[in-house]
Parts: structure tokens; sequence; C-alpha cells
């Protein structure tokens, strides 16, 4: 129901009408003369206490007053406070470093490409192990880490991936005096108190603090340098800015729950941002350390959206019926791959795996990565020459 407030207008000033001063000023005086000569002789009479009276009990209130102690200030969020402070250390600034070429000498130069933030979630003897979002490092020549105390340390990419945007980094442990630990985001509830630390606008602001609750869990697609991705998110309304990426959500017993990833930033928008939640992330950096990598079932064909397509095309000649009008289209298949053994052709149609619909290269992608594993073989069903077929394949690892 639309409803609409209306609010009373200021009175408007007006200006005092012009009088004769002096018998203004004669009136004024007269008055204030007799009146009081009134109040000193009909005050006792009255009851009413003199002005020295009245001075004195004054003075005493005000003495009275300023020897009221100050209670201590009690918090109601005492814990999200000590969260805080346990966690605020094991949060680092993190600085990607490129080749760029210097207009004036012609020379290449290592130069600061932009900072983001990491958290430090290990320590294994000699080194220490720090989580950031791949877009933080991508393109990086070189990577340094500013730690609590503003020392900068150079680290090492054990690993990246950019489909959910997660990487680990590597640093000498002896740098390292504090390390943060991962709670369980699934137990999140709607309304939990969060805190969101990391460098907002660059290691000026290190280590800022910000804190909000949890406004939802929900899946968000976004677009990363291998394609569309479907990213589980936690949201909140803790901001969150450029520089924040890779920082730390936690909640109010100082676990980290989320790693710190994007926000919406459009005019009008406020207190949209978004964290990939600790369930995800642990299985992701896991895998980074042990293999560098994010080992994922590989198919072997290039796709696009059928959705994209024009209805020549997807009518002419991919020879769909009209009641198809989504999908993912082969646009060409890698020799020796499991879809070119499988016989998979260019200007296939791909509709479902596993009897799962698949409506777009990012709902096969998803699948694929999230309910298959290397070895196992699924059911492709797909459109060619209009016609429907079930296809059998092995999926299989994609060599390097």
């Amino acid at each position: 129901m639309n409803m609409t407030r209306y609010e009373q207008p200021m009175p408007a000033y007006k200006p005092p009408k012009k009088r004769r001063f002096f018998s203004w000023l004669a009136a004024s005086l007269v008055g204030a003369v007799i009146g009081s000569g009134l109040t000193l002789y009909a005050a006792p009479m009255m009851g009413i206490p003199s002005t020295s009276s009245s001075t004195k009990e004054s003075k005493e209130t005000n003495v009275s007053t300023k020897t009221l102690p100050l209670q201590p200030t009690k918090s109601a969020s005492n814990n999200m406070v000590t969260a805080i402070e346990n966690v605020a250390d094991a949060v680092v600034g993190v600085v990607n470093i490129q080749k760029q070429a210097d207009f004036f000498s012609d020379s290449v130069q290592d130069q600061e490409a932009g900072t983001g933030s990491g958290v430090i979630f290990k320590k294994d003897g000699n080194i220490a192990y720090i989580v950031t979002n791949n877009h933080v490092i991508e393109g990086a020549n070189k990577v340094e880490v500013s730690l609590a105390d503003g020392e900068k340390v150079k680290a090492e990419i054990v690993g990246a991936d950019p489909l959910t945007d997660l990487a680990v980094l590597k640093i000498p442990s002896s740098h390292v005096k504090k390390v943060a630990v991962f709670g369980d985001s699934s137990q999140l509830r709607i309304g939990e108190q969060v805190a969101a630390i990391g460098n907002p606008l660059g290691l000026d602001l290190s280590r800022t603090v910000t804190e909000g609750i949890v406004s939802g869990k929900r899946t968000m697609p976004i677009s990363t340098s291998e394609g569309e991705w479907e990213l589980n998110v936690i949201q909140t309304d803790a901001a969150i800015n450029p520089g924040n990426s890779g920082g730390a959500l936690i909640n109010s017993a100082g676990q980290v729950v989320g790693i710190n990833s994007l926000k919406i930033s459009q005019t009008g928008v406020e207190g949209l941002g978004f964290a990939i939640p600790s369930e995800d992330v642990k299985p992701i950096i896991e895998q980074l350390m042990q293999y560098g990598k994010i080992k994922r079932p590989y198919l072997g064909v290039q796709l696009v959206d059928v959705s994209d397509l024009s209805d020549s095309v997807r009518k002419e000649q991919l020879q769909l019926p009209s009641d198809v009008a989504t999908g993912a289209a082969v646009t060409a298949v890698e020799p020796f791959s499991p879809a070119a053994d499988a016989g998979i052709q260019t200007k296939d149609v791909i509709v479902a795996i596993n009897g799962e619909k698949v409506d777009s290269v990012a709902a096969l992608r998803k699948y694929l990565y999230t309910n298959t594993k290397i070895g196992e073989r699924v059911q492709i069903e797909l459109w060619r020459d209009g016609s429907k077929k079930t296809v059998s394949l092995r999926l299989s690892e994609r060599s390097q």
C-alpha cells in the first residue's frame, strides 16, 4: 500500500512592527522599577524565597551534580568486540604487483596494481598459509603481504581458482603471531551478528571493522576469467568496500564464517555485500594446498548459451523445435576428449545431464563440478538435427 507523508509547513517569519523608540524605552524603565519594588516588598509576605537564597541553593545543586560518579559503560556487543580483537591480527593486506611499462623511459618496472585483504588460517612448520580472493592476485607478477604490525613480506602463490574466486598464498611462519579459525557457515542464521574485517580502499585503512547481520544466503551469477559461474554466498549488510576482498567475515565467537568477495554498488543500493561461505572455502583451499589447482571433471567442449542465439540460428542451423529455447550449444569439440570419444559433435545442444535439466552453460558447469567426479560415467541428453539423443561418456581430468 502506498503511503504519502504530509508534514506541517514551518511558520513564516514575520518581522516586528516599527514603534517609536523613546516611548518604548520610557515605558520599559518605569515598568522595571515598579516591578522590582513590588517584588522586594511583597516577596517575604508571600513566602517567596529571596534572590540570595535561590542563588545559594543553585550553587549547592551545581556542586552536588559535579560529584556524581561516572558508571562503567556496558556494551551489549561485548562478545563481538572480543571476537574482533582475537581475529584482527590474522587479517593481512595483500598487494598485487605487476610489470608495467614506464612511459618516459620505455623500461618495464614492477608497480603496485592493486590491494586487497587476506586471512592467515594455518601454520605448518616454517610455512604459514593465507586465503584471499583470486581476483585480488590475478595477473600478479609478485605478491606482498602486509602484516598487522605494518611489516611487508614476500608471498608465494600456492594455487588459485577463478571460478570460486579463491586463492592460497604462503609466507614464512616466523612472521606470524595470530592464526584465524574457521566456523561452520551452514549453522549461520538470518539476523545473526557478523563483522567484516579488511583493508578498504588500501593499506592506509588496514584492518577496518564494519558490523552488521547475516541478511540472507543465496546464489549469485558471476563472470570470471574461466567463464560464467554461480557462486554460493552469504549476504550481509556489514559494509564491504574495494580492498575488503579476501578479508574475514566473522561471527560473535571469533570464527571466520566467510571470505568477503563482492558487493553490489549501484546508485541507491546500500548494504548488499557478499562473502563466500566457509563450508565452500575449506574444500577449495585444501585442494589448492595439495595440488596447486582444483581437479574437476572434464568434458572437452566449448559451449554457448542457446538463449543468446537468434531465432534464425536456433531454427535453421541447430534445427531445434520451437519449444526448445534454452540449453548449451556445442561450438567446438577438443580432440581425444571424453566428448570426442562419445561422438558429441559441433551444433549439438545439451539439454540435460543425468536427468537434470540444463538451461545454460553455467548450469551444466555447476552440475559437473559439484555433482560428479573424475572417472564417473554420465548420461547426456542432447538435440542433433532435430532429433533428441542420449549419449553416455566417462569424465576425465583435463591434461596440462
